[in-house]
């Protein structure tokens, strides 16, 4: 009997033992099946990118081109795994709780008002529902009005643009208008104290264009990629005074990778012709075309890049010229990521515009000179680096010659209006020699610092100074987010003191400007100090409050001869987010 129940006891310890390892294989089976995912969805912040509505430049630099993008590899990382057999236990599957996606908002309006009668308003407006298009509009206002007489100032911008891609190649375009208004509100006086400007007439500048452009997109997984553009640019600009200059640019690059070596050529062929202002020999209505051809090659490796190429430029229209011009670039990093030196050698012609004349001064008066500016060459080195993603640097010196440089200079009979003179010749050069320093800091996630520094020293060949050209100009901006609701933005501008050409003005019953043309007179302008700082308040999701103070040294200085600036002044406003 004893013997029976042991023999029972033995025969039900197999059975669970038994059972024990079937359960344990089965679990090993379904643990060691790989598991799938059917579907996920990432939901990532939005961050609009207003700047797409103005990022698209009249023309391609000749010195922009799509490097070589090697594959990334992340070697440095450790590929190590937490070893601890003690504590496991089943985990437990847990209902993934519910998230409420961000309020994504495409457009806003803003307005404010400010001191000195400012009235200012912008609104946005973007589709962007679908993954491969994008489309928008935006329209703009600002006006000013000045303590002196007719010192006014008004601005509107409006236009459309859209962006498609395609699974190759991305087509984007914009189509806009913009208007200038201001008045000839200098007060030069004779030698009897009686002002040569008395009716201070105005100054309308009308802007319309176009552009577009077609780019191939980039695939990392070809190696032997041929990348591609081709890119549109056209315009008519006009004045009060009948000048009209119509322009019509059609450029594109073409450029094939085989590993690290890249072989490829950069286009452009730019119409343009001026009607209203006097060409290079002093006659009426301007045509100064010009064509170019970049082709180049390059090398790339794991600490340098290397370029060699030629500008092929070809000047039609009024004169004729056909100029080469060098085109060498390297790159190397002593210390990999982190400390690069760079040089390289140039020249090129830079197409004279009166659009691009007048967005520098406002004030010309009618029947000024255009001519391009031809960059005998253009000799370049230094250095650049970063300490990681907080700080950034470039310091680069650089040696130019340059025929037909461009200043401006106070109209002798009218000297509430600028004309344009040039120097340097097929004979001489002028010799511009500078230097140019970067600078970017970021503090921490709040705050974010940078500044930029230029010293340059002129050489000239016929003219005694390099007219309303500051030898020393320095940029500096600082943003601090305070909190998620609070931004404090601030800049600062030193510009140094310029020369400006002037003549002594004798007062006549006949004419009260007129002078004597033999004694011209350099007058010094004084150099300057502009401070402006901005504060953002997120009042809502929605909602939110701007103010913003300009010149706040009130520091009323001439950037030009005879037009002061406008003094402090301050606008805030409201902007709202849908």
């Amino acid at each position: 009997m004893k013997f029976q129940k042991i023999l029972t006891q033995t025969a039900f310890l197999a059975m669970l033992t038994g059972v024990s390892f079937e359960a344990a294989a089965q679990q090993r089976e379904e643990t060691e099946k790989p598991a799938t995912i059917d579907s996920f969805v990432i939901v990532r912040d939005y961050r609009p990118l207003l700047a797409d509505a103005v990022k698209i430049r009249r023309s391609p630099d000749m010195a922009n081109k799509r490097e070589y993008m090697p594959k990334l590899s992340y070697g440095n990382i450790p590929d190590k795994k937490l070893d601890i057999n003690t504590g496991l236990s089943e985990l437990k599957i847990m209902e993934t709780p519910f998230i409420r996606a961000r309020d994504n908002y495409s457009n806003y309006i803003k307005g404010g008002v400010g001191n000195l009668g400012t009235i200012m308003g912008e609104a946005y407006f973007a589709v962007e529902d679908y993954e491969d298009i994008r489309f928008g509009g935006f329209v703009k206002h600002l006006n000013q009005k000045g303590a002196l007489d007719d010192q006014r100032f008004s601005r509107q911008e409006v236009g459309v643009f859209g962006r498609r891609v395609f699974p190759q190649l991305t087509v984007d375009g914009q189509l806009g208008y913009n208007r200038l208004g201001t008045n000839f509100y200098g007060n030069p006086l004779n030698a009897q104290g009686t002002n040569i400007n008395p009716a201070r007439e105005s100054q309308v500048f009308n802007d319309l264009y176009l552009t577009g452009e077609m780019v191939s997109n980039f695939d990392p997984a070809d190696e032997d990629a041929l990348s591609y553009s081709l890119k549109a640019d056209a315009y008519t600009y006009s004045d009060r005074y009948d000048v009209r200059e119509n322009s019509f640019a059609l450029s594109g690059y073409l450029n094939k990778r085989v590993r690290t070596f890249n072989i490829g050529a950069n286009v452009s062929v730019d119409l343009n012709n001026v009607d209203g202002a006097l060409n290079a020999a002093g006659f009426p209505g301007v045509n100064n075309s010009v064509a170019s051809a970049n082709p180049y090659i390059s090398f790339k490796g794991a600490n340098y890049t290397i370029q060699l190429g030629a500008n092929l430029v070809s000047e039609f229209g009024n004169e004729s010229s056909f100029n080469v011009f060098p085109k060498a670039e390297i790159d190397f990093s002593l210390v990999p990521e982190y400390f690069y030196i760079f040089g390289g050698i140039t020249g090129g012609v830079e197409r004279g515009s009166y659009r691009d004349f007048t967005r520098q001064n406002q004030f010309l008066g009618p029947n000024v000179q255009i001519q391009n500016m031809i960059e005998r060459m253009h000799a370049y080195g230094g250095i650049k680096g970063n300490a990681g993603a907080t700080f950034g640097w470039k310091a680069k010196a650089f040696y130019r010659q340059l025929e037909n440089m461009p200043f401006f200079v106070n109209n002798p009979t009218t000297p509430f209006q600028f004309n344009m003179v040039y120097d340097g010749n097929g004979d001489e050069a002028v010799k511009h020699i500078g230097v140019e320093g970067e600078i970017n800091i970021r503090v921490s996630e709040a705050v974010n610092l940078g500044g930029r520094l230029n010293i340059d020293n002129y050489t000239m060949v016929l003219q005694q100074e390099a007219w309303h050209t500051p030898n020393m100009r320095l940029t500096a901006n600082a943003r601090f987010n305070i909190s998620e609701k609070l931004y404090i933005d601030a800049e600062a501008l030193f510009h140094g003191a310029t020369k400006a050409r002037t003549f002594e003005y004798t007062a006549t019953s006949a004419d009260p400007a007129s002078y004597n043309s033999s004694m011209p007179i350099i007058q010094s302008i004084p150099s300057f100090l502009d401070l402006s700082a901005g504060a953002e308040y997120k009042a809502t999701k929605q909602l939110g409050i701007f103010v913003k103070a300009n010149n706040i040294l009130n520091n009323e200085y001439q950037r030009y001869l005879y037009y002061p600036r406008l003094g402090f002044n301050v606008i805030g406003g409201l902007n709202f987010s849908f």
